[in-house]
């Protein structure tokens, strides 16, 4: 299968790649603008196969996204591309809305055109795979899990920007007759994840003996996925997934972010141990605008369907991902010199 994967430099789209190339032998025709999130590093191991191939362009540009489908004939599209931190979003919306509505409004349509020659009776063998987010739900209480049917109920502009790229995806299947398939996953963490998230965020300002900030008390929950864990999802999916369906991809791992920044404390102790423990860093900071409360995930649908099941827990994946980053150095110490030191971001300017 040839796979047109957008987005596929950065921290979810790279390990897709990885997995396709290495692991389903697929050929992999990886689309991305390189924003600051985009690294070609992270690409690396399969940069050099002849499966791979690589466009820098932009999904809201339509020419140049015409050319890459009639150049390379995919036989399926996994669209990742997007603005995907809530922080940013914040203080900068018109970039979420201009790539994540915008640009998926424009790899739909490129899609519906490329797809129309080629249909048949029988229909046509392709898939779009639309990825997105257990935020486009909102916010839980102390009890339930989000599933498939959750009501949309967006609290940031990233998350609205995700929920509306949802509903195009669904539209165009339902007015276009588009073989799309939607995925809503939970809390990604792991190797190659851009220091400005939680997880790879405490984790280097641990190492550089710098304050840990918890956002409000630290009780929020999320419920955390392995990235290996959810580009597995994604290969089973577009392998078995049905047009028009949605899949829910949990961990099945809820933990609050206080929980998350000690476990990773923990670990850096035990590796690295110095004269104070990392727990004294620990800094609570004035909580982010909107913060929604609690995410958890039913993945019921996924794994009784089409067979998945998270292979990592979070206790498992928290130790691989802390030891990966104590060892690459050459990956993340060039991003925190020149492009993202630890600042706080999505401050509201009065």
């Amino acid at each position: 299968m040839r796979v047109l994967v957008t987005g596929g430099a950065g921290f979810i789209g790279s390990a897709v790649c990885r997995h396709f190339i290495a692991d389903l032998k697929h050929d992999v025709v990886v689309v991305d603008k390189l924003t600051y999130a985009g690294n070609m590093a992270s690409l690396a191991p399969v940069a050099s196969d002849s499966r791979y191939a690589f466009e820098k362009h932009d999904i809201c540009d339509p020419e140049a996204i015409e050319r890459i489908f009639a150049k390379y004939q995919p036989d399926a599209v996994v669209h990742l591309a997007a603005e995907s931190h809530v922080d940013r979003s914040i203080s900068g919306s018109d970039v979420f809305v201009k790539t994540n509505v915008l640009g998926t409004c424009t790899l739909l349509e490129a899609a519906r055109r490329y797809v129309a020659p080629r249909r048949t009776n029988s229909g046509i063998d392709f898939r779009f795979i639309h990825v997105s987010t257990d935020e486009v739900y909102g916010s839980l209480g102390d009890d339930g899990l989000f599933t498939e049917t959750t009501a949309y109920d967006p609290s940031s502009p990233y998350s609205a920007t995700k929920a509306a790229s949802d509903h195009l995806a669904k539209a165009w299947q339902r007015t276009y007759g588009l073989p799309v398939i939607v995925s809503n996953c939970s809390n990604n963490y792991g190797p190659y994840h851009f220091p400005e998230k939680l997880i790879p965020l405490i984790i280097l300002n641990a190492l550089d003996r710098k304050p840990l900030p918890v956002y409000g008390d630290g009780s929020n929950v999320r419920d955390w996925l392995y990235v290996e864990d959810h580009a597995r999802a994604l290969g089973i999916i577009l392998a078995k997934g049905r047009p028009g369906e949605t899949y829910n991809i949990g961990g099945r791992n809820e933990r609050q972010n206080i929980e998350v920044v000690r476990q990773i404390c923990m670990w850096i102790d035990r590796i690295r141990p110095s004269k104070n423990s990392c727990h004294d860093l620990i800094s609570f900071v004035t909580d982010r605008p909107g913060h929604d409360q609690r995410y958890a995930v039913d993945a019921t649908k996924l794994e009784t369907e089409l067979g998945w099941r998270a292979q990592e827990t979070f206790e498992t994946g928290i130790e691989k991902t802390v030891r990966w980053y104590l060892e690459r150095a050459d990956w993340w110490q060039p991003l925190r010199d020149r492009i993202y030191s630890g600042e706080r971001l999505g401050l509201v300017k009065a």
